[in-house]
């Protein structure tokens, strides 16, 4: 049976004998894997900090951090809904029914009987890969808005929180820009909601088409979205508001009702003006200046550049 997987899925293999780690290694490398390779329980759970990892393979026994008690960890570090599902095949060499319904309760999806058949750790494996794929569009529907098809409020803060602590771990500054849709109630109260609708539809789009690939968008709620901007220093992160705010009004949202002129305004701030505050304290800057922005006659963009008091 041929398996050629996804080169983004990851399994980690926790095996202490050397010759049938190396013959699993080698076998899922051959299936399209990438794998990760731990000699112990102890090593396995240092990677799993910080490695991303979809799939594990892990031996029952090992010296120090045993199989059943790696699995135990495994699912206390992934028993958050949002935390991606890691899909455990445990190997043993027991075979009784108590053994195995010990495996199942420490936390394990399957397992395989030694000596195994390789074909039979493929074919288990190819399942996993199907739980996994179907609990990742899972997660990922739970964080679309599904209007926008844009992150959620909660995913794209999530992901504001996560590039601002790995930026000061990097030294780098990490952007965000508050937008909001200029005039919109009046869009809504003059047009109706379903055109409101087709103008948030296109406002979206069009954000997502003028930023870079790896710079996240959410609609933080209503008519305003959130751009985190990682890597970002302050004088970029104007140049980018602008751009942004113009490929908006570049030319009219065509609607039901006729082309309409929309603008947006935007506030921004950066982690780089803020070392010593949260992530979110950054974002109620950025909304800060988006205020500025709306009251300086809407269609522009505005900064928050240094921090006068806490927010």
């Amino acid at each position: 049976m041929r398996l050629q997987a996804d080169p983004s899925l990851r399994v980690l293999v926790a095996e202490d004998d050397p010759v049938t780690a190396r013959a699993i290694y080698a076998s899922l490398q051959e299936w399209g894997f990438q794998a990760l390779l731990a000699r112990n329980g102890d090593e396995a759970w240092e990677l799993l900090q910080k490695e991303d990892v979809h799939l594990a393979i892990i031996d029952w026994m090992m010296p120090g951090l045993s199989g059943l008690e790696l699995c135990q960890r495994i699912r206390e570090k992934t028993q958050d809904e949002e935390a991606h599902y890691i899909y455990i095949i445990l190997l043993t060499g027991r075979d009784q029914q108590s053994d195995i319904i010990q495996g199942f309760m420490a936390g394990a999806d399957d397992y395989v009987t030694k000596p195994f058949d390789f074909e039979e750790l493929k074919v288990r494996l190819l399942k996993g890969v199907r739980i996994i794929e179907r609990e990742e569009t899972r997660l990922r529907l739970a964080s679309i808005d599904s209007l926008t098809k844009l992150w959620n409020r909660k995913k794209i803060m999530q992901f504001f929180q996560e590039e601002v602590e790995r930026g000061r771990r990097e030294g780098q500054p990490t952007g965000v820009i508050m937008v909001d849709i200029d005039q919109f109630k009046k869009i809504n109260d003059t047009y109706g909601h379903l055109i409101g609708d087709t103008v948030l539809k296109e406002v979206a789009s069009r954000l997502s088409r003028s930023v870079r690939e790896y710079d996240k968008i959410g609609r933080y709620g209503g008519d305003e979205f959130l751009l985190t901007i990682p890597g970002c220093s302050l004088e970029n992160l104007k140049r980018i508001a602008r751009r942004v705010r113009k490929s908006v009004a570049a030319e009219p949202i065509k609607t039901d009702k006729g082309p309409l002129k929309i603008t947006i305004s935007c506030g921004g701030a950066s982690s780089s003006s803020f070392p010593q505050y949260s992530a979110l304290n950054i974002i109620q800057a950025a909304d800060e200046a988006l205020l500025e922005a709306k009251a300086a006659g809407r269609n522009h963009e505005a900064f928050t550049e240094k921090a006068q008091e806490e927010l």
